[in-house]
């Protein structure tokens, strides 16, 4: 099975708006901290699909965004998730609760210390570290365990699941 999705992460005051997803039945992400995003809706452009995602997890309307990676998920045998990575710094509008989870402004220097995936990490790392558009596959086993890592094409080396 194919998915399409979006994620983005929000800046504010060196922070990230952050999503404790703690409140959904059967949810991968269950208590692991994430961005906010979704599923693409027929027809939805990546740019159609952050703006109503956000809008509908925050309140808040984007007014400057950057798309900054493709991330390829690949769980167990059956799911792949082509999942478009956005940042923005710019927004309006009035924060509402999210029915997916707990929203939270994290200094960037704590992320490292939420229970993330360990693919997240990586990522994380690049949108520090780059400016450029990256391609990124991640590839779990089906017990969530990182198993292979590829960056533009050349493998990341692993040690027990971590970069």
């Amino acid at each position: 099975m194919n998915k399409l999705t979006t994620l983005c992460y929000i800046e504010k005051d060196n922070k990230y708006l952050m999503l404790h997803r703690i409140k959904k039945e059967n949810d991968i992400n269950h208590d692991k901290w994430i961005g906010v995003g979704g599923k693409f809706e027929l027809g939805e452009s990546p740019e159609e699909c952050l703006l109503r995602e956000v809008k509908e997890e925050t309140g808040y309307t984007l007014t400057a965004w950057k798309y900054r990676g493709i991330i390829t998920f690949v769980y167990g045998e059956d799911i792949v998730e082509y999942m478009s990575l956005f940042t923005a710094d710019e927004f309006e509008g009035t924060p509402i609760d999210c029915n997916e989870g707990v929203l939270e402004w994290v200094e960037k220097e704590r992320i490292s210390k939420l229970n993330l995936w360990e693919g997240d990490r990586i990522f994380f790392r690049l949108l520090e570290e780059r400016e450029d558009f990256f391609s990124l596959k991640l590839v779990y086993d089906t017990e969530d365990v990182l198993i292979h890592a590829v960056l533009d094409g050349k493998e990341l080396a692993l040690q027990n699941g971590i970069v």
